[in-house]
Protein backbone atom coordinates (compact mmCIF):
# COMPACT_ATOMS: atom_id res chain seq x y z
CA UNK A 1 0.00 0.00 0.00
CA UNK A 2 1.37 3.49 -0.79
CA UNK A 3 2.12 5.69 2.16
CA UNK A 4 -0.58 8.33 2.75
CA UNK A 5 -0.22 11.89 3.92
CA UNK A 6 -1.34 10.95 7.41
CA UNK A 7 1.65 8.61 7.89
CA UNK A 8 4.06 11.52 7.80
CA UNK A 9 5.40 13.51 10.72
CA UNK A 10 3.67 16.91 10.86
CA UNK A 11 6.93 18.73 11.47
CA UNK A 12 8.35 17.35 8.22
CA UNK A 13 5.93 19.41 6.21
CA UNK A 14 5.62 22.78 7.93
CA UNK A 15 8.92 24.41 8.77
CA UNK A 16 10.81 24.97 5.50
CA UNK A 17 11.81 28.62 4.99
CA UNK A 18 13.82 28.01 1.81
CA UNK A 19 12.18 25.81 -0.83
CA UNK A 20 13.78 24.82 -4.14
CA UNK A 21 12.49 22.62 -6.94
CA UNK A 22 12.23 22.35 -10.70
CA UNK A 23 8.45 22.84 -10.52
CA UNK A 24 6.62 24.65 -7.72
CA UNK A 25 2.88 24.05 -7.29
CA UNK A 26 0.88 26.57 -5.27
CA UNK A 27 -2.14 24.71 -3.90
CA UNK A 28 -2.66 21.09 -2.86
CA UNK A 29 -6.13 20.53 -4.32
CA UNK A 30 -6.89 18.08 -7.11
CA UNK A 31 -5.43 20.14 -9.95
CA UNK A 32 -2.29 20.81 -7.88
CA UNK A 33 -1.82 17.14 -7.08
CA UNK A 34 -2.31 16.20 -10.74
CA UNK A 35 0.21 18.82 -11.88
CA UNK A 36 2.71 17.74 -9.22
CA UNK A 37 2.28 14.02 -9.95
CA UNK A 38 2.68 14.65 -13.68
CA UNK A 39 5.83 16.74 -13.29
CA UNK A 40 7.32 14.19 -10.89
CA UNK A 41 6.53 11.35 -13.31
CA UNK A 42 8.40 13.35 -15.97
CA UNK A 43 11.53 13.19 -13.83
CA UNK A 44 11.43 16.63 -12.21
CA UNK A 45 11.76 17.68 -8.60
CA UNK A 46 8.53 19.19 -7.28
CA UNK A 47 7.51 21.29 -4.28
CA UNK A 48 3.93 21.93 -3.18
CA UNK A 49 3.00 24.82 -0.88
CA UNK A 50 -0.45 25.23 0.65
CA UNK A 51 -1.83 27.51 3.35
CA UNK A 52 -3.97 24.79 4.93
CA UNK A 53 -2.86 22.00 7.28
CA UNK A 54 -2.11 18.61 5.79
CA UNK A 55 -5.56 17.31 6.80
CA UNK A 56 -7.08 19.32 3.92
CA UNK A 57 -4.93 17.90 1.14
CA UNK A 58 -7.06 17.25 -1.94
CA UNK A 59 -9.09 20.40 -1.37
CA UNK A 60 -12.67 20.55 -2.60
CA UNK A 61 -12.34 17.32 -4.57
CA UNK A 62 -12.32 15.37 -1.31
CA UNK A 63 -15.81 16.72 -0.58
CA UNK A 64 -17.19 16.25 -4.06
CA UNK A 65 -19.79 13.82 -5.37
CA UNK A 66 -17.27 12.70 -7.97
CA UNK A 67 -19.24 13.55 -11.09
CA UNK A 68 -17.40 13.48 -14.42
CA UNK A 69 -18.62 14.68 -17.81
CA UNK A 70 -17.81 11.96 -20.36
CA UNK A 71 -19.06 11.34 -23.85
CA UNK A 72 -20.05 8.17 -25.74
CA UNK A 73 -18.94 5.77 -23.02
CA UNK A 74 -19.71 2.08 -22.54
CA UNK A 75 -21.81 3.10 -19.52
CA UNK A 76 -23.97 5.33 -21.70
CA UNK A 77 -24.29 2.78 -24.47
CA UNK A 78 -25.37 0.04 -22.05
CA UNK A 79 -28.21 2.34 -20.99
CA UNK A 80 -29.25 3.00 -24.57
CA UNK A 81 -27.85 6.54 -24.67
CA UNK A 82 -26.69 7.66 -28.10
CA UNK A 83 -24.03 10.34 -27.64
CA UNK A 84 -21.24 11.71 -29.82
CA UNK A 85 -18.42 14.27 -29.65
CA UNK A 86 -20.27 16.50 -32.09
CA UNK A 87 -23.45 16.47 -30.01
CA UNK A 88 -21.51 17.14 -26.81
CA UNK A 89 -19.62 20.07 -28.33
CA UNK A 90 -22.87 21.51 -29.68
CA UNK A 91 -24.40 21.32 -26.19
CA UNK A 92 -21.29 22.88 -24.66
CA UNK A 93 -21.22 25.84 -27.03
CA UNK A 94 -24.95 26.45 -26.67
CA UNK A 95 -24.63 26.49 -22.89
CA UNK A 96 -21.44 28.55 -22.77
CA UNK A 97 -22.87 31.29 -25.01
CA UNK A 98 -19.39 32.76 -25.53
CA UNK A 99 -19.73 36.44 -26.45
CA UNK A 100 -16.52 38.21 -25.43
CA UNK A 101 -13.39 38.87 -27.46
CA UNK A 102 -11.20 37.02 -24.96
CA UNK A 103 -13.45 33.94 -25.20
CA UNK A 104 -11.53 32.74 -28.25
CA UNK A 105 -9.02 30.78 -26.15
CA UNK A 106 -11.80 29.43 -23.94
CA UNK A 107 -13.49 28.07 -27.08
CA UNK A 108 -10.28 26.25 -27.97
CA UNK A 109 -10.11 24.82 -24.45
CA UNK A 110 -13.74 23.69 -24.73
CA UNK A 111 -13.04 21.88 -28.00
CA UNK A 112 -9.95 20.24 -26.50
CA UNK A 113 -11.81 19.23 -23.35
CA UNK A 114 -14.75 17.66 -25.20
CA UNK A 115 -12.22 15.74 -27.27
CA UNK A 116 -10.56 14.57 -24.03
CA UNK A 117 -13.92 13.63 -22.47
CA UNK A 118 -14.85 11.73 -25.64
CA UNK A 119 -11.56 9.88 -25.93
CA UNK A 120 -8.72 9.13 -23.54
CA UNK A 121 -10.30 10.40 -20.32
CA UNK A 122 -12.08 7.19 -19.36
CA UNK A 123 -9.20 4.91 -20.37
CA UNK A 124 -6.71 7.09 -18.49
CA UNK A 125 -8.79 6.96 -15.34
CA UNK A 126 -9.21 3.21 -15.61
CA UNK A 127 -5.43 2.89 -15.89
CA UNK A 128 -5.29 4.66 -12.52
CA UNK A 129 -7.84 2.19 -11.06
CA UNK A 130 -10.58 4.81 -10.93
CA UNK A 131 -13.91 3.04 -11.40
CA UNK A 132 -17.17 4.47 -12.72
CA UNK A 133 -20.63 3.76 -11.26
CA UNK A 134 -22.63 2.13 -14.08
CA UNK A 135 -25.79 4.26 -13.81
CA UNK A 136 -25.09 7.52 -15.65
CA UNK A 137 -26.99 10.56 -14.30
CA UNK A 138 -28.72 13.32 -16.26
CA UNK A 139 -27.79 16.80 -14.98
CA UNK A 140 -28.65 20.24 -16.41
CA UNK A 141 -31.37 19.05 -18.77
CA UNK A 142 -32.03 22.48 -20.23
CA UNK A 143 -35.41 22.76 -21.91
CA UNK A 144 -34.90 25.70 -24.28
CA UNK A 145 -35.01 23.79 -27.56
CA UNK A 146 -32.36 21.99 -29.61
CA UNK A 147 -30.01 24.99 -29.72
CA UNK A 148 -30.41 26.00 -26.09
CA UNK A 149 -28.62 25.26 -22.83
CA UNK A 150 -28.43 21.76 -21.44
CA UNK A 151 -27.30 18.18 -21.89
CA UNK A 152 -29.20 16.52 -24.71
CA UNK A 153 -28.39 13.15 -23.14
CA UNK A 154 -27.13 11.93 -19.73
CA UNK A 155 -23.36 12.46 -19.32
CA UNK A 156 -22.81 12.72 -15.56
CA UNK A 157 -20.63 9.72 -14.64
CA UNK A 158 -20.09 9.24 -10.89
CA UNK A 159 -16.73 7.92 -9.68
CA UNK A 160 -17.09 4.70 -7.68
CA UNK A 161 -15.77 6.04 -4.38
CA UNK A 162 -16.79 9.67 -5.20
CA UNK A 163 -14.27 12.50 -4.93
CA UNK A 164 -11.78 10.81 -2.57
CA UNK A 165 -11.31 7.93 -5.03
CA UNK A 166 -10.37 10.45 -7.71
CA UNK A 167 -7.82 12.15 -5.47
CA UNK A 168 -6.21 8.89 -4.29
CA UNK A 169 -4.07 7.91 -7.31
CA UNK A 170 -2.55 11.37 -7.66
CA UNK A 171 -1.89 11.70 -3.94
CA UNK A 172 -0.29 8.25 -4.00
CA UNK A 173 2.01 9.33 -6.84
CA UNK A 174 2.97 12.48 -4.95
CA UNK A 175 3.75 10.42 -1.83
CA UNK A 176 5.86 8.10 -3.94
CA UNK A 177 7.84 11.20 -4.87
CA UNK A 178 8.14 12.20 -1.22
CA UNK A 179 9.57 8.77 -0.41
CA UNK A 180 11.97 9.09 -3.35
CA UNK A 181 13.16 12.48 -2.11
CA UNK A 182 11.99 14.31 -5.25
CA UNK A 183 8.74 15.81 -3.97
CA UNK A 184 8.43 18.05 -0.91
CA UNK A 185 5.19 19.13 0.78
CA UNK A 186 4.96 22.40 2.67
CA UNK A 187 1.65 22.92 4.44
CA UNK A 188 0.84 26.09 6.38
CA UNK A 189 2.89 27.97 3.77
CA UNK A 190 0.74 30.84 2.56
CA UNK A 191 1.92 32.26 -0.77
CA UNK A 192 1.54 36.04 -0.93
CA UNK A 193 3.55 37.15 -3.96
CA UNK A 194 5.36 35.91 -7.03
CA UNK A 195 9.03 36.62 -7.49
CA UNK A 196 10.49 37.53 -10.88
CA UNK A 197 13.89 37.91 -12.50
CA UNK A 198 14.57 39.16 -16.04
CA UNK A 199 10.86 39.05 -16.87
CA UNK A 200 10.43 35.44 -15.75
CA UNK A 201 8.55 34.11 -12.74
CA UNK A 202 11.08 32.37 -10.50
CA UNK A 203 9.11 31.48 -7.38
CA UNK A 204 6.86 32.70 -4.60
CA UNK A 205 7.29 34.35 -1.21
CA UNK A 206 4.92 34.22 1.72
CA UNK A 207 4.23 33.46 5.34
CA UNK A 208 4.61 30.32 7.38
CA UNK A 209 1.45 30.08 9.44
CA UNK A 210 1.10 28.79 12.98
CA UNK A 211 0.51 25.01 13.07
CA UNK A 212 -3.18 24.09 13.07
CA UNK A 213 -5.05 21.02 14.21
CA UNK A 214 -8.11 21.96 12.13
CA UNK A 215 -9.74 18.90 10.62
CA UNK A 216 -10.43 18.65 6.91
CA UNK A 217 -12.54 21.61 5.79
CA UNK A 218 -12.53 23.43 9.11
CA UNK A 219 -11.38 27.04 9.10
CA UNK A 220 -7.73 27.32 10.13
CA UNK A 221 -5.96 30.32 11.66
CA UNK A 222 -3.94 32.85 9.67
CA UNK A 223 -1.34 33.66 12.35
CA UNK A 224 2.13 34.04 10.79
CA UNK A 225 5.16 32.66 12.63
CA UNK A 226 7.76 33.28 9.94
CA UNK A 227 8.38 33.73 6.25
CA UNK A 228 9.48 31.56 3.36
CA UNK A 229 10.83 31.89 -0.15
CA UNK A 230 10.43 29.21 -2.81
CA UNK A 231 12.44 29.08 -6.04
CA UNK A 232 11.63 27.03 -9.12
CA UNK A 233 12.06 26.86 -12.86
CA UNK A 234 8.28 26.99 -13.27
CA UNK A 235 5.38 27.92 -10.97
CA UNK A 236 1.92 26.36 -11.33
CA UNK A 237 -0.92 28.25 -9.62
CA UNK A 238 -3.73 25.94 -8.49
CA UNK A 239 -5.24 27.97 -5.64
CA UNK A 240 -8.89 27.51 -6.62
CA UNK A 241 -11.76 29.98 -6.74
CA UNK A 242 -13.55 32.37 -4.40
CA UNK A 243 -16.64 30.46 -3.20
CA UNK A 244 -15.64 30.59 0.48
CA UNK A 245 -15.06 34.35 0.31
CA UNK A 246 -18.51 35.92 0.26
CA UNK A 247 -17.12 39.45 0.09
CA UNK A 248 -15.37 38.59 -3.18
CA UNK A 249 -18.48 36.80 -4.48
CA UNK A 250 -20.57 39.91 -3.79
CA UNK A 251 -18.04 42.19 -5.51
CA UNK A 252 -18.11 40.04 -8.62
CA UNK A 253 -21.84 39.25 -8.69
CA UNK A 254 -23.37 40.41 -12.00
CA UNK A 255 -25.34 43.59 -11.48
CA UNK A 256 -24.29 43.75 -7.81
CA UNK A 257 -27.51 41.94 -6.87
CA UNK A 258 -26.14 39.16 -4.67
CA UNK A 259 -28.57 37.84 -2.04
CA UNK A 260 -28.22 39.25 1.45
CA UNK A 261 -27.75 35.75 2.83
CA UNK A 262 -25.87 32.88 1.24
CA UNK A 263 -24.56 29.51 2.30
CA UNK A 264 -21.05 28.26 1.48
CA UNK A 265 -20.71 25.08 -0.49
CA UNK A 266 -16.93 25.15 -0.05
CA UNK A 267 -14.59 25.65 2.92
CA UNK A 268 -13.45 29.11 4.01
CA UNK A 269 -9.99 28.37 2.58
CA UNK A 270 -11.43 28.79 -0.94
CA UNK A 271 -10.76 32.50 -0.70
CA UNK A 272 -9.16 33.49 -4.02
CA UNK A 273 -6.72 35.75 -2.18
CA UNK A 274 -3.66 34.74 -4.21
CA UNK A 275 -5.23 35.62 -7.56
CA UNK A 276 -4.62 39.38 -7.23
CA UNK A 277 -0.94 38.62 -6.54
CA UNK A 278 -0.77 36.78 -9.86
CA UNK A 279 -2.60 39.63 -11.58
CA UNK A 280 -0.05 42.08 -10.15
CA UNK A 281 2.74 40.58 -12.30
CA UNK A 282 0.71 41.25 -15.44
CA UNK A 283 -1.51 38.19 -15.66
CA UNK A 284 -4.96 38.61 -17.21
CA UNK A 285 -7.64 37.74 -14.64
CA UNK A 286 -10.87 37.59 -16.61
CA UNK A 287 -14.58 36.73 -16.47
CA UNK A 288 -14.90 37.32 -12.73
CA UNK A 289 -18.63 37.92 -13.08
CA UNK A 290 -19.17 34.40 -14.42
CA UNK A 291 -19.79 32.17 -11.43
CA UNK A 292 -21.58 28.88 -10.81
CA UNK A 293 -23.56 29.03 -7.60
CA UNK A 294 -26.63 26.96 -6.86
CA UNK A 295 -30.15 27.95 -5.77
CA UNK A 296 -30.87 24.58 -4.08
CA UNK A 297 -28.77 24.95 -0.91
CA UNK A 298 -29.80 23.73 2.56
CA UNK A 299 -28.13 24.24 5.93
CA UNK A 300 -25.95 21.32 6.99
CA UNK A 301 -27.29 20.19 10.36
CA UNK A 302 -23.72 19.09 11.22
CA UNK A 303 -21.57 21.88 9.73
CA UNK A 304 -17.84 21.57 9.12
CA UNK A 305 -17.07 25.10 7.92
CA UNK A 306 -18.82 28.47 8.40
CA UNK A 307 -22.31 28.68 6.85
CA UNK A 308 -21.86 25.13 5.55
CA UNK A 309 -24.42 24.48 2.84
CA UNK A 310 -25.29 21.26 1.04
CA UNK A 311 -26.74 21.28 -2.45
CA UNK A 312 -29.78 19.16 -3.16
CA UNK A 313 -29.49 17.21 -6.41
CA UNK A 314 -33.17 17.06 -7.32
CA UNK A 315 -35.27 14.91 -9.56
CA UNK A 316 -37.86 16.76 -11.66
CA UNK A 317 -41.09 16.22 -9.69
CA UNK A 318 -41.04 18.85 -6.92
CA UNK A 319 -42.98 22.05 -7.37
CA UNK A 320 -40.44 24.89 -7.31
CA UNK A 321 -41.83 28.10 -5.82
CA UNK A 322 -40.27 31.50 -5.29
CA UNK A 323 -40.26 33.13 -1.87
CA UNK A 324 -43.80 34.42 -2.41
CA UNK A 325 -45.22 31.07 -3.42
CA UNK A 326 -45.30 31.55 -7.19
CA UNK A 327 -44.23 28.60 -9.30
CA UNK A 328 -41.07 29.14 -11.34
CA UNK A 329 -41.86 29.26 -15.07
CA UNK A 330 -41.00 26.50 -17.54
CA UNK A 331 -38.39 25.20 -18.09
CA UNK A 332 -37.12 26.10 -14.60
CA UNK A 333 -37.96 22.70 -13.17
CA UNK A 334 -35.66 21.08 -10.60
CA UNK A 335 -32.47 19.90 -12.29
CA UNK A 336 -32.97 21.68 -15.62
CA UNK A 337 -31.21 25.07 -15.51
CA UNK A 338 -29.30 26.07 -12.37
CA UNK A 339 -28.27 29.53 -13.55
CA UNK A 340 -31.68 30.34 -15.00
CA UNK A 341 -33.37 29.41 -11.73
CA UNK A 342 -30.81 31.38 -9.73
CA UNK A 343 -31.34 34.48 -11.84
CA UNK A 344 -35.11 34.18 -11.61
CA UNK A 345 -35.14 33.72 -7.83
CA UNK A 346 -32.70 36.51 -7.01
CA UNK A 347 -34.31 38.76 -9.61
CA UNK A 348 -37.48 38.74 -7.52
CA UNK A 349 -35.58 40.35 -4.65
CA UNK A 350 -35.27 37.27 -2.46
CA UNK A 351 -32.40 34.93 -1.74
CA UNK A 352 -34.41 31.79 -1.15
CA UNK A 353 -37.11 29.63 -2.72
CA UNK A 354 -39.05 26.44 -1.93
CA UNK A 355 -39.47 22.89 -3.09
CA UNK A 356 -42.95 21.53 -2.35
CA UNK A 357 -43.28 17.75 -2.59
CA UNK A 358 -44.19 14.72 -0.51
CA UNK A 359 -42.35 11.91 1.24
CA UNK A 360 -42.45 9.55 -1.75
CA UNK A 361 -40.84 12.13 -4.03
CA UNK A 362 -38.30 13.12 -1.37
CA UNK A 363 -37.03 9.59 -0.76
CA UNK A 364 -36.97 8.70 -4.46
CA UNK A 365 -35.69 11.88 -6.05
CA UNK A 366 -33.62 13.94 -3.64
CA UNK A 367 -29.91 13.26 -3.51
CA UNK A 368 -27.30 15.37 -1.75
CA UNK A 369 -24.07 16.61 -3.26
CA UNK A 370 -20.84 15.64 -1.57
CA UNK A 371 -18.79 12.59 -0.65
CA UNK A 372 -19.84 12.71 3.00
CA UNK A 373 -23.54 12.75 2.06
CA UNK A 374 -23.19 9.62 -0.08
CA UNK A 375 -21.62 7.00 2.20
CA UNK A 376 -22.70 4.15 -0.07
CA UNK A 377 -20.89 5.44 -3.15
CA UNK A 378 -17.96 6.87 -1.19
CA UNK A 379 -17.48 3.68 0.78
CA UNK A 380 -18.11 1.47 -2.27
CA UNK A 381 -20.77 -0.30 -0.21
CA UNK A 382 -23.08 -2.25 -2.52
CA UNK A 383 -25.39 -3.36 0.30
CA UNK A 384 -25.86 0.22 1.46
CA UNK A 385 -26.32 1.34 -2.13
CA UNK A 386 -29.36 -0.94 -2.39
CA UNK A 387 -31.18 1.26 0.12
CA UNK A 388 -31.51 3.89 -2.62
CA UNK A 389 -33.94 1.52 -4.29
CA UNK A 390 -35.66 0.67 -0.99
CA UNK A 391 -35.37 3.83 1.13
CA UNK A 392 -35.05 3.03 4.83
CA UNK A 393 -35.40 5.08 7.98
CA UNK A 394 -31.68 5.86 8.06
CA UNK A 395 -30.61 7.59 4.87
CA UNK A 396 -28.93 10.98 4.44
CA UNK A 397 -32.20 12.49 3.17
CA UNK A 398 -34.17 11.03 6.08
CA UNK A 399 -31.65 12.51 8.52
CA UNK A 400 -32.21 15.94 6.97
CA UNK A 401 -35.97 15.41 7.13
CA UNK A 402 -35.57 14.68 10.84
CA UNK A 403 -32.94 17.27 11.74
CA UNK A 404 -32.62 19.87 8.97
CA UNK A 405 -33.83 23.37 9.83
CA UNK A 406 -35.04 23.91 6.26
CA UNK A 407 -37.42 20.93 6.16
CA UNK A 408 -41.12 21.25 7.01
CA UNK A 409 -43.73 18.48 7.02
CA UNK A 410 -47.51 18.78 7.23
CA UNK A 411 -50.67 16.88 6.36
CA UNK A 412 -52.36 19.67 4.39
CA UNK A 413 -51.40 22.61 2.15
CA UNK A 414 -52.79 25.07 4.69
CA UNK A 415 -50.69 23.67 7.51
CA UNK A 416 -47.67 23.58 5.21
CA UNK A 417 -48.11 27.26 4.27
CA UNK A 418 -48.41 28.25 7.92
CA UNK A 419 -45.18 26.49 8.82
CA UNK A 420 -43.37 27.93 5.81
CA UNK A 421 -44.28 31.44 6.96
CA UNK A 422 -43.26 30.64 10.52
CA UNK A 423 -39.85 29.40 9.39
CA UNK A 424 -39.03 32.60 7.48
CA UNK A 425 -40.85 34.96 9.84
CA UNK A 426 -42.56 36.51 6.83
CA UNK A 427 -46.21 35.90 5.79
CA UNK A 428 -45.43 35.55 2.09
CA UNK A 429 -47.09 32.19 1.38
CA UNK A 430 -50.84 32.41 0.83
CA UNK A 431 -52.42 29.18 2.06
CA UNK A 432 -55.32 29.28 -0.38
CA UNK A 433 -53.06 29.96 -3.36
CA UNK A 434 -50.73 27.12 -2.36
CA UNK A 435 -53.63 24.70 -2.00
CA UNK A 436 -55.04 25.75 -5.37
CA UNK A 437 -51.65 25.25 -7.06
CA UNK A 438 -51.16 21.78 -5.59
CA UNK A 439 -54.68 20.68 -6.51
CA UNK A 440 -54.35 22.09 -10.05
CA UNK A 441 -51.15 20.12 -10.50
CA UNK A 442 -52.77 16.97 -9.07
CA UNK A 443 -55.70 17.27 -11.47
CA UNK A 444 -53.21 17.21 -14.33
CA UNK A 445 -51.84 13.92 -12.99
CA UNK A 446 -55.33 12.45 -12.66
CA UNK A 447 -56.11 13.33 -16.29
CA UNK A 448 -53.53 10.80 -17.48
CA UNK A 449 -52.44 13.28 -20.17
CA UNK A 450 -52.64 16.97 -19.32
CA UNK A 451 -51.05 20.24 -20.45
CA UNK A 452 -48.44 20.62 -17.69
CA UNK A 453 -44.92 20.77 -19.24
CA UNK A 454 -43.37 19.63 -15.97
CA UNK A 455 -45.40 16.41 -15.99
CA UNK A 456 -44.43 15.90 -19.63
CA UNK A 457 -40.78 16.25 -18.58
CA UNK A 458 -41.27 13.76 -15.74
CA UNK A 459 -42.82 11.18 -18.06
CA UNK A 460 -40.03 11.71 -20.59
CA UNK A 461 -37.38 11.29 -17.90
CA UNK A 462 -38.83 7.94 -16.85
CA UNK A 463 -38.06 6.60 -20.32
CA UNK A 464 -34.38 6.67 -19.27
CA UNK A 465 -33.42 3.61 -17.24
CA UNK A 466 -31.40 5.37 -14.51
CA UNK A 467 -34.17 7.87 -13.86
CA UNK A 468 -36.89 5.24 -13.74
CA UNK A 469 -34.85 3.03 -11.44
CA UNK A 470 -33.54 5.51 -8.89
CA UNK A 471 -34.18 9.18 -9.69
CA UNK A 472 -37.78 9.90 -10.81
CA UNK A 473 -40.93 8.86 -9.00
CA UNK A 474 -43.99 7.72 -10.99
CA UNK A 475 -46.39 10.66 -11.41
CA UNK A 476 -48.88 10.81 -8.56
CA UNK A 477 -50.86 13.37 -6.58
CA UNK A 478 -48.70 15.44 -4.23
CA UNK A 479 -51.66 15.69 -1.81
CA UNK A 480 -52.35 11.95 -1.79
CA UNK A 481 -52.14 10.86 1.89
CA UNK A 482 -50.68 7.52 0.79
CA UNK A 483 -47.56 9.40 -0.33
CA UNK A 484 -47.49 11.84 2.58
CA UNK A 485 -46.79 13.80 4.51
CA UNK A 486 -46.37 16.85 2.31
CA UNK A 487 -42.99 18.54 2.57
CA UNK A 488 -41.64 22.02 1.96
CA UNK A 489 -37.89 22.66 1.78
CA UNK A 490 -36.48 26.16 2.06
CA UNK A 491 -33.68 26.55 -0.48
CA UNK A 492 -30.93 29.15 -0.08
CA UNK A 493 -28.28 30.24 -2.55
CA UNK A 494 -25.11 28.23 -1.92
CA UNK A 495 -21.80 29.48 -3.32
CA UNK A 496 -19.64 27.01 -5.15
CA UNK A 497 -17.44 27.64 -8.20
CA UNK A 498 -15.79 30.41 -10.22
CA UNK A 499 -16.16 30.11 -13.98
CA UNK A 500 -13.64 32.89 -14.65
CA UNK A 501 -9.96 32.99 -13.72
CA UNK A 502 -6.45 33.43 -15.04
CA UNK A 503 -6.26 33.44 -18.82
CA UNK A 504 -4.19 30.51 -20.11
CA UNK A 505 -3.23 29.14 -23.49
CA UNK A 506 -3.64 25.50 -24.46
CA UNK A 507 -0.34 24.71 -22.71
CA UNK A 508 -1.72 26.15 -19.43
CA UNK A 509 0.74 29.05 -19.61
CA UNK A 510 -0.68 32.19 -17.96
CA UNK A 511 -1.28 35.01 -20.43
CA UNK A 512 -0.94 38.76 -20.01
CA UNK A 513 -3.42 41.36 -21.19
CA UNK A 514 -1.97 41.19 -24.73
CA UNK A 515 -2.39 37.43 -24.87
CA UNK A 516 1.31 36.68 -24.47
CA UNK A 517 2.53 33.96 -22.07
CA UNK A 518 4.33 35.06 -18.92
CA UNK A 519 7.55 32.99 -18.82
CA UNK A 520 7.66 30.44 -16.03
CA UNK A 521 4.02 30.86 -14.97
CA UNK A 522 1.21 28.31 -15.32
CA UNK A 523 -2.28 27.95 -13.90
CA UNK A 524 -4.71 25.05 -13.64
CA UNK A 525 -8.07 24.11 -12.19
CA UNK A 526 -10.54 26.68 -10.93
CA UNK A 527 -7.81 29.34 -10.69
CA UNK A 528 -7.63 29.17 -14.50
CA UNK A 529 -11.40 29.08 -14.97
CA UNK A 530 -10.72 25.35 -15.60
CA UNK A 531 -8.83 26.44 -18.71
CA UNK A 532 -8.47 29.63 -20.73
CA UNK A 533 -9.90 31.81 -17.98
CA UNK A 534 -13.42 30.58 -18.64
CA UNK A 535 -13.91 27.29 -20.49
CA UNK A 536 -17.59 27.11 -19.46
CA UNK A 537 -18.65 30.57 -20.56
CA UNK A 538 -21.82 31.47 -18.66
CA UNK A 539 -23.18 27.99 -17.89
CA UNK A 540 -21.75 24.60 -17.09
CA UNK A 541 -23.02 21.19 -18.13
CA UNK A 542 -22.02 19.68 -14.75
CA UNK A 543 -19.47 16.95 -14.20
CA UNK A 544 -17.00 19.30 -15.87
CA UNK A 545 -15.24 20.74 -12.82
CA UNK A 546 -13.33 17.73 -11.53
CA UNK A 547 -12.55 16.79 -15.11
CA UNK A 548 -11.31 20.32 -15.71
CA UNK A 549 -8.93 19.96 -12.76
CA UNK A 550 -7.64 16.70 -14.22
CA UNK A 551 -7.22 18.06 -17.73
CA UNK A 552 -5.63 21.40 -16.90
CA UNK A 553 -3.50 19.98 -14.07
CA UNK A 554 -2.05 17.33 -16.36
CA UNK A 555 -1.46 19.89 -19.13
CA UNK A 556 0.29 22.32 -16.78
CA UNK A 557 2.41 19.61 -15.19
CA UNK A 558 3.51 18.27 -18.58
CA UNK A 559 4.47 21.61 -20.05
CA UNK A 560 6.13 22.93 -16.91
CA UNK A 561 8.24 19.77 -16.70
CA UNK A 562 9.18 20.03 -20.37
CA UNK A 563 10.44 23.60 -20.04
CA UNK A 564 12.72 23.33 -16.97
Amino acid sequence: MPRTIGDADHEEYTTSTDVRADVLVVGAGLSGLVAAATAYAAGKSVAIVDQEPEASVGGQAQWSFGGLFMVDTPEQRRLGVRDSPGLALSDWMASAAFDRSHDATAREWAEAYVDFASGEKRAWLRSLNVGIFPLVQWAERGGYGPQGHGNTVPRFHVVWGTGPALVDPFLAKVMEGVDAGRVSLHFRHRALSLTMAAGRVTGVSGEILEPSTAARGQASNRLPVGGFHAQAGAVVVTTGGIGGNHAAVRRQWPGSSAPEYMLSGVPASVDGEFLPAVESVGAALINGDRMWHYPEGIHNYDPVWPAHGIRILPGPSSLWLDAEGRQLPAPLFPGFDSLGALRHITGKGHGYSWFVLNRTIALKELALSGSEQNPDLTGKDVRLLATRLRPSADTPIQRFLDRGVDFIQASSPAALASRMNHLTGRPLINASALEELIHARDRQVESGLGKDPQLAAIRAARRFATDKLMRVAPPHRIADPAHGPMIAIRLSVVTRKSLGGLATDLRSRVLDAEGQPIPGLYAAGEAAGFGGGGIHGYRALEGTFLGGCLFTGRTAGRDAAATV
